[in-house]
């Protein structure tokens, strides 16, 4: 018998914690049990950070499993290969250090709100009240060219830093979708 995947041990969890929080487990603190929570420590995860996916998924059928999945695959990367499996000793984010949700990059609202949150989500420093991917980010995504919230998490990374290429991506993005920037 093989070993899983970490993406099918992934999937399984998020499968299991859905159907743990429809049963009432519904605070992040005791819906994953501590092998799930070693499991989420090795692909550089929160327990938080998961159960807001399953969460949101649990009651508004968004983001879906497998953006999830995406989504964790991209931290998991930057983990295992920027990181080097090594947690960030930096000071978490808090909400009241995120731009607010009218300061703009080139006009465009909620844009630098949302590269702090992907920055954060990639050196796994968000505070456990931040999610990246949250009802609003989506929005803002689907609004500013459909972009993958999978998709953005890695232009930022590969952006290191750069507003400027951020700032085109998403002009691009919208353009390509037929929408004005």
């Amino acid at each position: 018998m093989s070993t899983p995947q970490w993406n099918d041990t992934f999937m399984r969890l998020f499968t299991e914690a859905v159907d743990r929080f429809h049963q009432g487990h519904t605070r992040w603190q005791d819906i994953f049990t501590a092998p799930e929570i070693e499991f989420l420590a090795t692909i550089g995860y929160r327990t938080r950070e998961m159960f807001d996916f399953v969460e949101d998924f649990a009651q508004e059928g968004d983001p879906s499993p497998t953006t999830a999945l995406l989504v964790a695959s991209v931290r998991r990367d930057f983990f295992l290969t920027a990181q080097r499996g090594i947690v960030s000793n930096t000071t978490l984010i808090t909400v009241n250090e995120l731009p607010t949700f009218g300061d703009e990059v080139h006009g465009i609202a909620y844009l630098p709100r949302i590269i702090k949150k992907a920055e954060g989500k990639l050196y796994g420093n968000l505070d456990p009240d931040i999610m990246y991917c949250c009802g609003g980010d989506r929005k803002f995504l689907r609004e500013h060219g459909n972009i993958h919230p999978a998709d953005f998490l890695r232009m930022i990374w590969g952006a290191k830093g750069d507003r400027q290429k951020i700032v085109t991506y998403v002009l691009n993005a919208m353009k390509n979708a037929g929408q004005e920037g």
